[in-house]
């Protein structure tokens, strides 16, 4: 029964995070990554795989860590 219950709308979902900053240190790492490439500097598109890996992985799952800790 608790399978099935993930299939049924909640208009008001517990995520925990406003994903607003998650999304803005997405995009700043796209856009820091294509200067890099238009550079050629390897650490700087290194600089934005790094975060954009901080903003849709770490950062993410360790507020959700901290918050469920509590």
């Amino acid at each position: 029964m608790a399978a099935a219950a993930a299939f049924f709308y909640d208009p008001s979902p517990e995520f925990g995070a406003n994903p607003t900053p998650f999304v803005l240190m997405m995009v700043a790492g796209f856009v820091i990554g294509v200067a890099g490439h238009v550079m050629r500097s390897r650490s700087t598109v290194a600089l934005g795989i790094g975060f954009i890996f901080l903003a849709t992985f770490v950062l993410p799952l360790l507020l959700n860590i901290a918050r469920s800790s509590s």
